[in-house]
């Protein structure tokens, strides 16, 4: 398994990362936690330090994978681990009324950060046939500082591209529960307001992007915008990016490599010279073609760079779309 992914199992289709252990498509949550590798629980235990010879209480505690004594992170004495079984109980309830399957799950960074992604039976299409299904990620971090987070993430089928939600709705798509007390499957429910259609506020947006039309100086400025040169040699030149010329001369790697994959990558007939065209380039770059290897791929697109990255494209893509 990659350095970044310590253990994983998908069901169905091999998944957009190329990452995991197949199993049954109708697997259920224990059987997802078992077969994930994911059956450990999370011990707190006190933290000392040596001093002259003495072992004196730091004031903080030692998160500790019980299976195998693995250190997890320092917390404080008020943190409440959540253990993946109580985390996973989320599901539950929805895969064994049908409404959603068990997709994938593993642990990454040694353990630190558990997490579950369930597909949701509530897709839509653009246009069609543009085909965006509906997912659940749940992340459960043992790192202090981290919330228990779960959230919608659309995925394209076309291309397997990992989409995002725009800022100004995040409350309606995700919800963070803190370590302060125990993990509440039911009380993230109610807070989240799992339901059918939860969707539809993001393909009427998807939608919108779609009818949307760029011109080719408009596309080089929306891509020079979300992948701007960081070259600090460049600072104070003046860089239209509307012009063929100071583009091919002034913008960054990612920003041109954006220009060829507009026109290339999987799906680019669907809703072709639009600004879903456009974000979606940004997407299949972040999750297909930067970064060397699929597992830091998959750990900066759902936690570091790359998901700010897709977030910053969506809503630009948005900014561009409302002016055209």
């Amino acid at each position: 398994m990659a350095h970044m992914v310590e253990t994983m199992a998908y069901a169905g289709e091999l998944p957009w990362h190329g990452l995991g252990t197949k199993v049954d498509g109708n697997i259920g949550v224990d059987g997802m936690l078992e077969e994930a590798g994911l059956n450990w629980r999370v011990a707190k235990i006190p933290s000392f330090a040596n001093f002259n010879g003495k072992e004196i209480y730091s004031g903080h505690d030692m998160l500790v994978r019980e299976s195998d004594g693995q250190p997890l992170d320092m917390v404080k004495q008020n943190w409440v681990p959540v253990q993946n079984a109580d985390a996973f109980e989320f599901f539950r309830e929805f895969v064994e009324a049908g409404d959603m399957e068990m997709h994938t799950a593993g642990s990454l960074q040694d353990g630190k950060r558990v997490w579950c992604l369930a597909k949701v039976k509530d897709d839509f299409t653009i246009n069609g046939d543009d085909r965006v299904d509906s997912y659940l990620l749940l992340t459960n971090p043992h790192m202090y500082g981290r919330a228990v987070d779960i959230r919608f993430t659309p995925i394209r089928v076309v291309c397997n591209n990992t989409l995002t939600l725009s800022l100004a709705n995040k409350g309606d798509y995700q919800v963070s529960l803190n370590h302060k007390k125990a993990f509440d499957a039911q009380e993230a429910k109610e807070l989240l307001g799992i339901a059918k259609g939860k969707m539809e506020t993001y393909k009427d947006m998807a939608s919108f992007l779609s009818s949307k039309r760029y011109s080719e100086d408009q596309l080089r400025t929306y891509f020079a915008t979300v992948f701007p040169n960081q070259n600090p040699k460049l600072r104070g030149v003046g860089f239209d990016p509307k012009s063929t010329e100071d583009f091919q001369k002034y913008a960054s790697k990612n920003a041109k490599t954006a220009m060829e994959v507009v026109k290339t990558q999987p799906g680019a007939n669907f809703a072709e010279g639009s600004y879903w065209q456009a974000f979606n380039a940004v997407t299949y770059m972040t999750d297909h073609v930067l970064g060397r290897e699929n597992d830091t791929r998959l750990a900066s697109s759902w936690y570091g760079v790359n998901k700010t990255k897709k977030v910053n494209a969506l809503e630009t893509a948005l900014e561009f779309a409302q002016a055209a």
